[in-house]
């Protein structure tokens, strides 16, 4: 009788234990898995790497998976954002706080850029001459504005959703919104349906998200079996100028913009430290979109001010890709010996400051705007060849950077419509309290 109540207890136990471990090992923070599986990567891609070339894959799905959630996403979430607002009026102001300060603040990270590149002299007697332009291949046709426009206001939005065109779905849930916030209560059984929808994406993207260090595994180890360390000793001196610089953003420019609109920036960081990580090694901005407005959201942003400005902000806000610009420009300026005066870096701030607007946020579109950049102010693409070969180690830092100065940019729109309505509200209260007072005064004398 004892032995038969002793055996079920060690027969329960026995698979208990696989499980539990596992469980433990899920628990451990996503940031915590994607330094091990960068690691692993990075071994992997030394020392096997043909197959660390073949991990490659698990990063694509990765990718993948976060991108075929993104539009069916940000599309529900924008247009509610704009269906709550109080009028069409806060609509436009919002939209034009996002873009002054979108202008404002990646025009100063450019003359940072200019002026830190120009004072280290980063590319002089660099070896141009041997890049190889056939490496742009596919990369050399430019911004065309024409087709930019035309990007932006698509004549099927399905196609637009097909394609992946974030600008598009962006202008066609502006007009939606503003549709169902000018019927009112009629929009209401649309406004639950889409509602239901972003609830079910952002379930889907917590599953995405916990797969994240799987495809770091893959990006790291394909980048070190691709790309390897032999390019890194002639070009170490632009690596070096490039994360100084957006050290200077991250420790500097950004805590000052936080503390002008009263911010509390280091724990703004702390909230999306683990995403920019991941955006980091993935070199995909768009990996994070979604759980990054969700971030937003816990850290006190409103769902509306969010869900407007960060999809935005990805096409028209990327502090880090910006300076790479600058500082890619500079590096070449130098390297063939062209006019670095002044008038000629003000000029190459002034064209970035144009081609930079509308940049998607993939992997390594900061090279089409750098190639364009490079041609309007006669640059020869062979310079730009030779940076492709450390493209992904600046590309990680950069796109990491436009996660975080996306998140700022939200933060600090939202912080200045609270502002005002709180002056609003104030305003209000004085002049309620005023109007009572008025006639006593007037009636005292009377009697």
């Amino acid at each position: 009788m004892d032995t038969t109540h002793r055996r079920p207890p060690h027969a329960d136990t026995a698979p208990a234990r696989p499980s539990g471990f596992l469980r433990r090992c899920l628990n451990v923070p996503i940031g915590i898995q994607s330094i091990i599986a960068v690691g692993l990567g990075a071994l992997l891609g030394s020392l096997a790497p043909a197959a660390g070339g073949q991990m490659k894959i698990l990063g694509d799905v990765f990718l993948n998976l976060v991108q075929v959630v993104v539009l069916p996403l940000v599309f529900p979430l924008i247009v509610l954002g704009i269906a709550r607002m109080e009028s069409v009026k806060k609509v436009g102001r919002i939209a034009g706080k996002a873009i002054l300060y979108f202008e404002l603040v990646t025009t100063v990270i450019l003359l940072i850029a200019v002026g830190l590149a120009k004072v280290t002299g980063i590319g002089k007697g660099a070896p141009v001459h041997g890049a190889d332009a056939r490496d742009l291949d596919g990369l050399s046709q430019g911004i065309d504005f024409h087709e930019l426009v035309l990007h932006a206001v698509p004549k099927n939005i399905f196609a637009a959703f097909g394609e992946g065109n974030l600008l598009g779905a962006i202008v066609f849930a502006l007009l939606v919104g503003i549709a169902m916030a000018a019927i009112g209560e009629k929009s209401e059984p649309f406004a639950a349906v889409l509602e239901s929808v972003a609830a079910v994406m952002f379930k889907v993207v917590g599953y995405v998200i916990r797969i994240a260090p799987l495809g770091v595994l893959g990006f790291i180890s394909y980048d070190v079996a691709h790309y390897g360390f032999g390019n890194l000793r002639s070009l170490l001196g632009f690596i070096a100028v490039v994360y100084a610089g957006l050290a200077i953003v991250i420790g500097a420019l950004f805590p000052l913009i936080a503390a002008i609109y009263r911010i509390r920036y280091v724990e703004l960081l702390k909230s999306i430290a683990g995403l920019a990580g991941i955006a980091f090694v993935t070199r995909s901005s768009e990996a994070v979109l979604a759980p990054l407005m969700g971030k937003l959201e816990e850290f006190g942003v409103s769902r509306s001010t969010t869900s407007f400005v960060v999809p935005l902000g990805y096409s028209f806000n990327t502090d880090g890709s910006v300076l790479y610009q600058a500082a890619a420009l500079v590096f070449l300026a130098n390297a063939y010996g062209a006019d670095t005066s002044l008038p000629a870096l003000l000029l190459m701030v002034g064209v970035l400051v144009i081609l930079s607007k509308g940049m998607a946020g993939v992997a390594s579109a900061s090279i089409v705007v750098l190639i364009a950049a490079g041609n309007s102010i006669g640059l020869p693409a062979e310079g730009i060849a030779l940076l492709l070969g450390v493209d992904f180690i600046v590309d990680m830092a950069r796109t990491g950077v436009n996660v975080i100065g996306n998140s700022l940019a939200a933060t600090v729109v939202d912080s200045s419509e609270k502002r005002r309505a709180a002056k609003r509200g104030s305003g209000e209260t004085l002049h309620a309290q005023a109007e009572p007072e008025t006639p006593s005064l007037h009636k005292e004398p009377a009697q």
